[in-house]
């Protein structure tokens, strides 16, 4: 029997895509996949079914573990995802990847409070506030979403089972808001991660861009991947010779002249998939900094439009984006659970802000009309 390559085993987390990725975005949705652990079967090896030869290798893991991580396409035979019942031969090279690095440091619990608008016995869903990193990554070991979840689930399968991920199904940035679906067992985690594959979950984000749109709704398809240039940033292929399908509805809810709130539902879900989609159609995100929304795009060239919007970025310092709605069908109850979150604080400061902005424009533009003109009255 071939010896096993010295590569930790770790917890199985299910990916949205099981194509082998050399890269992984520790805030986006979906990051490439790394391989866990890897084995030759030696030339004498007789005819198992996969589940059972990985079971017989990978002693730290159940066959739960096992088994869905076969479901949901991290075991690769030969570079391909294979079923449990694929029968291993000879030479057959065999992978267990994972959406994530493998782990240098242990992940400790900490208690930091969450928002949690629902829970029972299978799931809940967390309210993520802007600024909270989701999941661990380099230089960022403590404070994360999962440090969280593993106090908030001490001693639950998913916790025992797999410290890496805590029960994580999928991810949003950074500085994105919004609601996430945690999974508390592997059975409920593996059939979420199955309709995250399907792009049959609803996602329902709100953005406020920069910019007017033309039309009060339409969709945004075009190929997303790495840069070529800035690997920091997606980019999207308008050839689609490269990077991976992508699909963005959008649907205008209010204009201010010079930015847009707009409502975006996801049919895929790739890595900054909402941000790189608007910034390629010329509407990035308002004070998006990696994707130009940080700067006046539109507007005036008075001071005091400038200090306006000096003072929204003060309020927001973060992307404008929000993930607002999520809905599924229940794992276990196979009825349909959505659930639908306010806008945070910040979000809604920038937004008064942007109302009076427009009512004091109005105001201005109908004295400008009656021949009664006060620049000083104007105040925002």
């Amino acid at each position: 029997m071939s010896e096993l390559q010295p590569i930790p085993v770790s917890d199985i987390e299910l990916p949205e895509n099981p194509e082998l990725e050399t890269y992984a975005d520790e805030e986006g949705e979906e990051g490439g996949l790394y391989e866990h652990f890897n084995v030759t079967a030696d030339k004498g090896q007789s005819l198992l079914r996969l589940d059972k030869f990985l079971k017989a290798r990978m002693e730290r893991s159940s066959r739960n573990r096992i088994q869905a991580a076969i479901d949901s396409g991290n075991v690769l035979v030969n570079g391909a995802p294979s079923k449990s019942s694929y029968k291993v031969k000879p030479l057959d090279y065999i992978q267990v990847v994972m959406p994530y690095p493998r782990r240098d440091v242990s992940l400790i619990p900490q208690d930091i409070p969450l928002d949690i608008p629902y829970e029972d016995d299978d799931l809940l869903l967390v309210n993520k506030p802007a600024g909270m990193v989701v999941h661990p990554g380099v230089g960022n070991h403590y404070g994360t979403l999962v440090n969280a979840l593993l106090y908030h689930l001490g001693g639950t399968e998913v916790t025992e089972n797999a410290e890496d991920r805590a029960g994580l199904v999928h991810r949003i940035d950074k500085d994105t808001s919004g609601l996430l679906v945690i999974a508390k067992n592997e059975e409920a985690h593996a059939r979420l991660a199955k309709q995250f594959f399907d792009h049959s979950i609803y996602r329902r984000y709100v953005a406020l861009v920069w910019g007017n749109f033309e039309e009060d709704e339409g969709t945004i398809v075009g190929n997303i991947g790495r840069s070529p240039r800035e690997r920091q940033k997606m980019y999207v292929f308008e050839d689609g010779s490269d990077g991976k399908h992508a699909v963005t509805h959008y649907k205008v809810l209010r204009r201010y002249g010079y930015v847009t709130l707009v409502e975006c539902r996801l049919e895929t879900g790739r890595t900054h998939q909402i941000r790189v989609h608007m910034s390629w159609k010329g509407h990035p995100l308002f004070n998006d900094a990696r994707y130009g929304g940080d700067r006046i795009l539109k507007g005036t060239t008075f001071a005091k439009y400038k200090q306006f919007i000096e003072n929204c970025f003060d309020l927001m310092p973060r992307q404008a984006l929000h993930a607002k709605a999520l809905g599924f069908i229940h794992p276990r109850t196979g009825k349909e659970l959505l659930l639908d979150s306010e806008l945070p604080e910040d979000f809604k400061a920038v937004l008064q802000k942007w109302d009076t902005y427009t009512s004091a424009v109005d105001t201005f533009a109908a004295s400008v009309e009656t021949e009664e003109v006060d620049l000083q009255s104007l105040k925002f």
